[in-house]
């Protein structure tokens, strides 16, 4: 994130979250703009009750200051999806600072790489969120998920050891509104297990195959179906497996078409990916 940039400076020329318009003048609003917000400012500008420079200004500069960052709280109208807090590397003043942010524009919150002990002192600040611990994910909703997906996302755990992956993969699916079924422990060890699911997999829209080791699961899944495959290498293995590599470079050279990969770990980056896809008009 960018630093912090100085506020434009307090003015009732502000827009009511009520959808009214009052005392609008030469300045732009100081809140951060939402969906809502965005509304009632096109309309205000239609009906001559604003000026365009203003509302530019507005748009331009929809960002709220906390702690020391440069909240995005316009990236869902321009993306689709809302901007997320990557918690490794930040505090957990910083954390509960940027969730306090984003409350104030009535935005979710969706944070991933959240160690449990700066999760505890989070929830301290903010206790009506809710923290998975092995997939280190803390959610927090304004309101419910936007129902915007055409299918369930499936996501399919190679073995137990993947399931941190999987689940936060799954976790940030569901709550980017998407409907998410859950097939694990289907590793390539066991062909078996995941033979017993063709119809699940032939029926999901999109499909996400979490897999360390080698990764071969990725590519045995995009044999039986012709949905699209996200594959995610885990860190799971022993030496050779150099963290998660040996894994990523098997699903790159995956021999069946139809396979898009994302970096070691990166259930976050798969869930995103699906869940672009799911919205796609069949």
């Amino acid at each position: 994130m960018r630093g912090l940039n100085p506020r434009p400076p307090s003015t009732p020329s502000q827009l009511t979250g009520g959808g009214a318009v009052s005392g609008l003048g030469s300045r732009p609003p100081e809140d951060p703009i939402d969906p809502k917000r965005l509304r009632t400012l096109l309309a205000a500008l239609q009906a001559g009750q604003v000026e365009l420079e203003v509302a530019v200004a507005t748009l331009t500069s929809a960002e709220d200051a906390a702690v020391g960052v440069t909240l995005d709280t316009a990236r869902a109208l321009r993306t689709g999806l809302p901007e997320v807090i990557y918690g490794e590397g930040k505090t957990a003043a910083q954390i509960a600072g940027i969730i306090a942010g984003l409350g104030r524009a009535d935005q979710s919150v969706l944070v991933t790489r959240l160690d449990p002990d700066k999760a505890a002192a989070v929830l301290v600040e903010h206790p009506s969120a809710t923290y998975h611990p092995r997939a280190r994910v803390l959610v927090q909703r304004s309101e419910p998920a936007p129902d915007t997906a055409q299918g369930e996302i499936l996501v399919v755990c190679a073995g137990t050891s993947d399931l941190p992956v999987a689940d936060e993969a799954a976790l940030v699916a569901e709550h980017f509104g998407n409907r998410v079924q859950r097939l694990t422990d289907v590793g390539v060890a066991g062909i078996h297990r995941v033979l017993r699911h063709v119809d699940a997999l032939r029926s999901a829209h999109v499909i996400i195959v979490v897999a360390g080791m080698e990764g071969a699961l990725a590519s045995v899944v995009a044999g039986l179906t012709d949905r699209p495959v996200i594959a995610v290498p885990t860190s799971v293995g022993y030496g050779a497996a150099f963290g998660g590599v040996a894994a990523l470079l098997g699903m790159l050279n995956s021999c069946a078409p139809g396979v898009s990969v994302v970096n070691i770990d990166n259930g976050f980056g798969a869930a995103y990916q699906a869940t672009l896809i799911n919205r796609l008009a069949p």
